[in-house]
Formats: C-alpha cells, structure tokens, sequence
C-alpha cells in the first residue's frame, strides 16, 4: 500500500525542506513526491538535505495547483494544526495508519502538507475527505515540515509491517467499486454549486457556509464512482425539471 501514498507539500518556502521530506519518505518506504507550486525548486540545498533521497526528488512531480496533484487520488487526507470554523473528521496518525492499510491496492491516497508558516488554508482542506493533527506538546507545538511527514509515514510503515486487521471497520463486504477521484468529487460539487444557485437554495452573495457543509457530508461518506454519478444524474434531472 506505501507505493499508492502520495505526499503532496503546498507552497513550500524552504527547499531545504523538500530534501527533508524526501529522505523522511525514503525511510519509510514511500516514493510518491507531488510539489504544488514550490518557491524554489529544484535547489542544491533539497539535494543536500535528501541526504542519499535523490531519487525521490528527481521523480517528484511539480504541479500549478492542489487541484492539479490531487486529480487521480480516491482518498485526500490534509494536515491541520488548529480547530477550524466548521469542524472535520479529524484523526491522528496512528488511526490514519489503520484506515489507509487495509485499502485495496489500488486506491489511491494523498497526504496534504501545508506551507511552513501558515499550513493550509481553510479552502484547501475543505478538498480532504479527512484531516490528521499531531498531538505535539501544547506548549511547544511548532514541528518541523520533515519531522511532520516523518511521525505521518512511519505510523503508516508501522501499519504495513504489523497486523492492523483488527483496526479496519467491518463493512460485511468488501468494496465493489472504485471509490471516486478528487477530480470527479470536485466536478460533482461544482454542479452541485450551479443546481443549488439555479433553483435559488443557495445565494452566491450570501452562501453561510452552505457548500463547505456540503463538501463536509459527502466526503465524510468517501463516495464510489458509481455514487457519484448517481448524484450527477440527480442534479441533471433536477435542472432539466426547473429549466422546463
């Protein structure tokens, strides 16, 4: 499953950093590198900092936008700091580790790293089915980008190499659909935006956090592609009933 696990940092200020979270990742097993719009890279000091990692960064993918790293993953997965607005399933890690291992191999999952100073903003989590937050000490909770994917990926090793199979949900079956891609997610949730405006449910001058709740309900249910085009046909039949 390390193979499928794709760590994504956004913005991130420091290339010394990079190098960092490549070599956490090497450790651990992981290979799967995504830079969204980096202030500076490729950078000898990501080199040095790799310590040995180099390959990691050599097939790290520089994107334009989150939206543009997320694009294939079925699982997203941000990290936050802070309590937020409106509240997320929130786990830590050792408990991301117990959901993410027993997936099959062919899901696709995206831990979301924030920028140094700042981490996520409240728009890019609203893009995560889930969030994870370190329980660091309350007195002293500023952790180091690296050291944050290296607590992150080694509970996910640890998962890997222990038997978590008592941790994983009892569904009665296993899963007969491909869980749905963060692209197909945000097209739904953009035509569920342009239905909710059309039959005047929504007002884009006055929208009270209408659509992050609604972002909030269906990703907490971690939708299937089939799911998600239920819902489409859904929302298509609601505007052709309105238009007509």
């Amino acid at each position: 499953m390390l193979e499928n696990i794709r760590i994504v940092l956004v913005n991130t200020t420091h290339p010394g950093n990079i190098g960092g979270v490549a070599r956490a990742m090497k450790n651990m097993g992981l290979s799967d590198l995504s830079l969204v719009k980096p202030k500076k890279f490729p950078h000898a000091d990501a080199l040095a900092r790799a310590s040995g990692a180099d390959d990691i960064l050599a097939r790290a993918q520089v994107v334009e936008t989150l939206d543009d790293a997320l694009a294939d993953c079925h699982l997203v997965v941000g990290t936050s700091a802070r309590s937020r607005t409106i509240p997320w399933p929130l786990v830590n890690p050792r408990e991301l580790a117990a959901i993410v291992t027993p997936l099959p191999q062919t899901t696709r999952v995206a831990i979301v790293f924030g920028r140094e100073d700042r981490g996520l903003t409240n728009d890019e989590l609203q893009r995560c089915h889930q969030h994870v937050h370190i329980p660091v000490n309350e007195q002293f909770s500023s952790l180091n980008l690296a050291a944050a994917v290296q607590v992150i990926t080694y509970e996910l090793r640890m998962a890997n190499v222990f038997d978590v199979t008592a941790a994983r949900p009892d569904w009665g079956t296993d899963w007969d659909v491909e869980l749905a891609e963060s692209r197909e997610l945000e097209l739904m949730f953009d035509h569920l935006e342009q239905m909710l405006t059309e039959v005047e449910f929504l007002d884009p001058e006055k929208p009270r956090n209408l659509m992050p709740r609604l972002r909030r309900l269906f990703l907490r249910a971690v939708p299937d592609k089939i799911e998600v085009n239920v819902l489409r046909g859904m929302l298509s039949a609601i505007q052709k009933r309105c238009r007509d």
